[in-house]
């Protein structure tokens, strides 16, 4: 008998807006791939929250949550993340609450720490301003997590109606050491970003593994790597659709971030050789061909972080193309 850990796979949707398409079409599109997963046998899917991003369709993440729950029926829903910085942890865990108690079960809560934004954009999104210089994150996650595990019968003085007892799956996000640590301590599950910052993937992973503190919660480390996916029935095809990703990159180190660009033949005028190399850099951990390529990239890297579960994002023009390459990447990992 094989002892080899199966493959779970999950989607990270950034609910893109293609050129010349809406808001609307955007969630039309991810229903689509959220019924797509869930046919197909992907693990969870979650929504990523950014701000101010004209490209970018989930900024209300947990009422894009509760539009995919309603429209499928046993998929995993969730948040990758939600940045509770952005919040008071109160109005999160009524959300997640009213979330969880609508379709219990099936509702995660993936936070980050980032503000998913500019600077300009974080003073608009808060009351408070002063409270943009004092990290709280911590204690945030703690109030969070003491709420969703604490006996439903209980009379606090404040309380989320609903949340209090519903045991929500709480997990941590981050591109660096800090949420690596974190999550060690807290003992929680750890999910890293390595499909736009892939530089501490490697020591992120160590130091959660050898830090981690088992809690009621979480017996031993559980870690999720999230990737980039672009696959179609040949390398060709896929490394055109994959030049969208790219030139959304560089529009956004330009400061000029905007709807998902068509694809295009060729990157050379589009790009200097230093935009080249830092996107080619950011982008470093993406799977980029037919299923073959796919298949042989998920191994190596099982192989290499040895992961609990890989998530796939997948930036992709065509809503048909973008739906293919996520059943390719089931494909391709189901025949591991």
């Amino acid at each position: 008998m094989s002892d080899k850990k199966p493959l779970r796979l999950s989607v990270l949707d950034l609910a893109p807006i293609p050129q010349g398409a809406t808001a609307r079409d955007a969630f039309h599109n991810s229903l689509a791939l959220a019924r797509q997963a869930e046919k197909l046998g992907f693990e969870r899917y979650w929504l990523a929250e950014h701000h101010n991003m004209t490209g970018i369709a989930s900024a209300a993440t947990s009422v894009l949550i509760g539009y995919l729950a309603a429209n499928t029926e046993k998929l995993k829903l969730g948040s990758g993340g939600i940045m509770l910085p952005n919040h008071a942890p109160l109005v999160i865990a009524e959300q997640f609450g009213t979330l969880a108690s609508l379709y219990p079960g099936r509702i995660d809560l993936g936070l980050g720490r980032a503000p998913g934004s500019d600077q300009r954009t974080m003073m608009a999104l808060r009351r408070h301003q002063a409270s943009m210089h004092a990290d709280t994150f911590p204690e945030d996650v703690a109030e969070l997590i003491n709420w969703f595990d604490t006996d439903p019968d209980a009379q606090l003085p404040v309380q989320p109606v609903p949340g209090l007892g519903l045991k929500i799956p709480v997990w941590l996000l981050g591109s660096s050491l800090y949420s690596a640590q974190l999550s060690a301590k807290m003992g929680l599950p750890f999910a890293f970003a390595s499909h736009f910052a892939p530089d501490q993937l490697f020591q992120a992973l160590h130091v959660y593994r050898e830090n981690f503190q088992p809690s009621a919660r979480l017996d031993k480390p559980y870690a999720t790597v999230c990737i980039n996916v672009v696959a179609a029935d040949n390398e060709r095809d896929a490394r055109f659709l994959f030049t969208s990703q790219q030139q959304q990159f560089i529009n956004l180190r330009r400061g000029k971030p905007g709807p998902l660009p068509a694809p295009v033949e060729n990157m050379d005028n589009l790009w200097s050789p230093s935009e080249q190399y830092g996107v080619q850099q950011a982008l470093s951990m993406s799977l980029v061909g037919d299923t073959d390529k796919v298949r042989h990239g998920l191994a190596s890297l099982m192989r290499e972080t040895q992961a609990d579960e890989i998530m796939v994002n997948g930036q992709i023009f065509d809503c048909e193309a973008r739906l293919r390459s996520f059943a390719i990447a089931m494909e391709a990992a189901n025949s591991l």
